[in-house]
């Protein structure tokens, strides 16, 4: 999906829920807490005041739907930690290195993000490949078919890879041996081999043993609006927090669009939990 915004053209995150741990944990929770396990509309919680759950009884827990005790705690008594309880996870792509920061602020999640470390090879192959039998344009050009800009106008993001070409440009004048830091040691021989011929060596690269941890010495050359993948965890309370925060008119526009994404992906028994209905 497109969106303008401040006059630039910008692709919208894509999200997938791919875990939830339902409802009867934090119910469980909850009755614990008052010992009013008969109350519940769930016969298999009422069963717990009886005896331990069998493993059985845990998969039949992990299927409750609804908790009438869960909606008066979280609406009426705000009793939020029993909120805790409850785990969602989702798969996130496409949105940006600038939304990482935002995320950053919100302490209890966990999360796990495509590396810059471990995944720049295709930009540096680009570049050492521009160096010896293209030029400036085909590095742009290269990367341009990346399609690794949240920015969707291509304008903006050839000035953007002109920016990393110019920085890959001077580094590689200041840094000695600059080929051992970029290029794997079995890939080295390509460069003399295929010298003149800017796409064999760049295919070649590609095909080759990719350089380990490139991205330590060349992190520097990219900016916020590069895409990023991650999975995020968050338990309800802290979801709750996150939507509250991020799908307000004060939030910035690219992790708005991604709580709204989420919103989307989280079915209703937990939104019903943690956003109050307008």
């Amino acid at each position: 999906m497109m969106e303008d915004t401040y006059g630039i053209k910008y692709s919208r995150p894509e999200v997938v829920l791919l875990q939830e741990t339902g409802l009867g944990v934090a119910e469980t929770a909850a009755r614990t807490c008052y010992d009013s396990f008969q109350n519940s509309e769930n016969e298999v919680i009422q069963h717990i005041e009886e005896k331990m759950p069998s493993r059985e009884m845990c998969e039949d827990i992990n299927k409750i739907e609804e908790s009438t005790l869960l909606d008066d705690l979280a609406w009426t008594y705000f009793h939020h930690s029993i909120l805790e309880h409850a785990n969602l996870s989702f798969l996130v792509r496409g949105t940006s290195r600038g939304v990482l920061q935002e995320h950053a602020r919100h302490r209890i999640q966990a999360i796990s993000v495509r590396s810059t470390r471990y995944t720049m090879s295709s930009i540096i192959n680009a570049f050492v490949a521009s160096k010896h039998g293209g030029d400036k344009d085909f590095f742009i050009d290269k990367i341009l078919g990346f399609n690794m800009f949240v920015t969707l106008d291509e304008v903006y993001n050839k000035i953007e890879i002109g920016a990393i070409y110019e920085k890959l440009d001077y580094q590689s004048k200041i840094v000695e041996d600059f080929h051992l830091i970029a290029v794997a040691k079995s890939s080295l021989p390509f460069i003399e081999e295929l010298e003149g011929d800017a796409e064999a060596l760049f295919n070649a690269l590609e095909s080759g043993k990719k350089k380990r941890n490139v991205g330590d010495a060349f992190k520097h050359i990219i900016t916020d609006n590069v895409k990023v993948d991650m999975v995020v965890t968050f338990n309800l309370r802290s979801l709750k927090n996150y939507f509250t925060l991020r799908d307000s008119g004060a939030a910035y526009f690219q992790i708005k669009w991604l709580a709204q994404a989420m919103m989307k992906a989280t079915p209703s028994k937990y939104l019903d939990l943690i956003v109050k209905k307008k």
